[in-house]
């Protein structure tokens, strides 16, 4: 069987599925966006709670991730001109103002990063190019960690995904993953001078977050009674899904660095420290792949 021929068998099969689950977004090239959502809220959350902490490993490491999301990105969308069109769309597209976002972001965080570990270029980060330039990247950040959670809830074909908490979970996912990001700095040795307990505190404090915002989803789609919001949250708990969200984001994401921070293992030390971080990040994409990956929509409904 070619490959065109098990599309052609697997679409014959999801239009006889009342529920029929979304695979634009999650399979095929569509896995690129799950990836390409994954690493710019990473990059964002990194490079903010980079420049919280003066963390230059962090800030390099959101800057990379960013630009690897957006070629992610390119790589979802085929041919690079769809891009150019998206971003004249900004007014009612939340794909177009994620797009703006990104470049806002990696001019931004380009020049500053200049001005950090090059000043003899064109002067440090106290002037006011460098301080420009922060504000650009800051404000791309922001943009980007919000275009991911109301892109999904903009998508009112999708029950699951039309959920007013959405922004504020990705929000926390990327806090997460900016705590996490600079507690790896931390296990390589960079971040001279960071309080080791408070950054442990505040992603403590995200993963908390992040944690009731996904009980409140599943709660909420079970209270909604839309079948396919259920449908969707079946995948993910005993469905299709339930290896990437028990063994993904519950084993690895969560048990796991609970494990090694309680102390249970090993005293805390850098490489713990570097262990709960990479587990946390693990833990983040398979959240992201399981929530974009579950989407069902509406049934067809002909009068």
């Amino acid at each position: 069987m070619t490959h065109l021929d098990h599309r052609y068998d697997q679409l014959i099969d999801d239009l006889k599925s009342e529920y029929r689950p979304q695979r634009e977004w999650a399979e095929g090239r569509g896995f690129f966006l799950i990836v390409g959502h994954f690493l710019v809220g990473l990059a964002a959350g990194a490079w903010l709670f980079g420049l919280g902490f003066e963390d230059s490993f962090a800030l390099l490491s959101g800057w990379l991730l960013a630009g690897l999301g957006g070629l992610a990105h390119l790589v979802n969308i085929a041919r690079p001109e769809r891009a150019l069109r998206m971003m004249t769309r900004f007014r009612t597209s939340w794909v177009s103002r994620g797009f703006w976002g990104l470049v806002f972001f990696m001019i931004g965080a380009t020049v500053y990063l200049v001005t950090l570990l090059a000043p003899a270029a064109i002067g440090g980060t106290d002037t006011i190019i460098a301080q420009a330039a922060m504000a650009l990247s800051i404000a791309g950040a922001v943009i980007l960690i919000g275009y991911m959670g109301f892109v999904y809830t903009a998508s009112k074909g999708i029950p699951f995904w039309d959920s007013n908490l959405h922004p504020v979970l990705y929000m926390s996912y990327a806090a997460r993953g900016g705590a996490a990001m600079v507690l790896l700095g931390l296990a390589f040795g960079a971040g001279t001078g960071i309080d080791a307990e408070i950054l442990l505190e505040l992603w403590l404090t995200a993963t908390a977050l992040a944690a009731i915002l996904w009980i409140l989803e599943i709660q909420g789609a079970y209270a909604s009674r839309d079948d396919a919001a259920i449908r969707s949250v079946r995948d993910i708990l005993s469905g299709r899904l339930a290896f990437a969200f028990y063994a993904g984001m519950l084993l690895i994401g969560l048990l796991l660095p609970a494990v090694l921070i309680a102390g249970i293992v090993a005293p805390l030390s850098s490489a713990v420290m570097g262990t709960v971080a990479l587990a946390s990040v693990a833990g983040d994409f398979f959240m992201k792949y399981a929530s974009i990956k579950a989407g069902r929509y509406l049934p067809l409904r002909i009068p």
